[in-house]
């Protein structure tokens, strides 16, 4: 079972930061969005990934090539040629393939553009800008148990603005950016049966959510994992704020590895 991640995308929300790099590599804790999202599902046995490539390709194509150095130290020996690392990381049964999915390609043209490297009838997608502490092993769990051909996690999405509680005038409760409690939406943490991409091309306006899942819906080929626990998307200059301060503080609610 691999873990598809959509990372192709502008970012345009995220104003200058975005001139510079995709979403995705903007980071948390001095390591990338996209980091946290594999360590995520890499702490529940997934450590084969497929990234899907876009908007500044290859920058993300440079870190993962040069990852044993950017993550060691190391000694080069010019007179050999050679590079001797002197320490180890967490990650070394990892396997990421990185696939340039094109700059304009909207989300079910990548997925589609992939195929090739999905072996297994059942895997699991999501975006490159969304943390949650979502059990993995029970998203697949329930998967394979509704037996549907996709399975969208629903979360609570992170109230833009503090919440205030007040008896009267006395204010009771602030909470600096609550969780809401009505509503859900689609926090990727996607679970899919190799069929999905029969209803996909190669055309770079081919969507998913708009058109694929709507219809797919509709045939009650969709079921929702429920997420009652915690999740955030790095939208905007704020998102970025709010998730290195949740770090920083040993707050970070998506970091479920040691």
């Amino acid at each position: 079972m691999k873990l598809v991640i959509l990372a192709g995308g502008y970012g345009s929300r995220l104003g200058e930061i975005a001139n510079v790099i995709p979403k995705p590599m903007v980071e948390i804790g001095g390591k990338p969005m996209i980091w946290h999202i594999m360590k995520t599902y890499s702490h529940y046995g997934i450590k084969d990934f497929v990234i899907c490539l876009g908007y500044k390709a290859n920058v993300i194509k440079d870190y993962f090539l040069h990852y044993e150095t950017e993550s060691n130290d190391f000694t080069i020996d010019f007179s050999m040629g050679s590079i001797v690392l002197h320490s180890t990381h967490d990650e070394q049964d990892w396997k990421v393939t990185l696939v340039d999915t094109g700059i304009d390609t909207l989300k079910g043209g990548r997925l589609k553009k992939i195929e090739r490297y999905l072996d297994d009838d059942v895997n699991l997608l999501t975006y490159g800008d969304g943390v949650a502490d979502i059990n993995i092993n029970g998203l697949i769990d329930f998967h394979l148990k509704v037996d549907k051909m996709v399975t969208i996690s629903g979360v609570h999405p992170p109230a833009r603005f503090g919440e205030l509680k007040a008896t009267g005038d006395i204010l009771t409760s602030f909470e600096e950016k609550a969780q809401t409690s009505q509503g859900l939406i689609n926090g990727g943490y996607m679970v899919f049966n190799k069929e999905l991409l029969s209803y996909l091309t190669e055309d770079e306006s081919c969507d998913l959510e708009y058109g694929v899942f709507e219809r797919l819906a509709e045939d009650g080929k969709i079921a929702v994992y429920k997420h009652e626990g915690l999740w955030a998307c790095m939208d905007n200059e704020r998102d970025v704020y709010n998730l290195n301060k949740l770090w920083k503080e040993d707050r970070a609610f998506w970091k479920v590895w040691k």
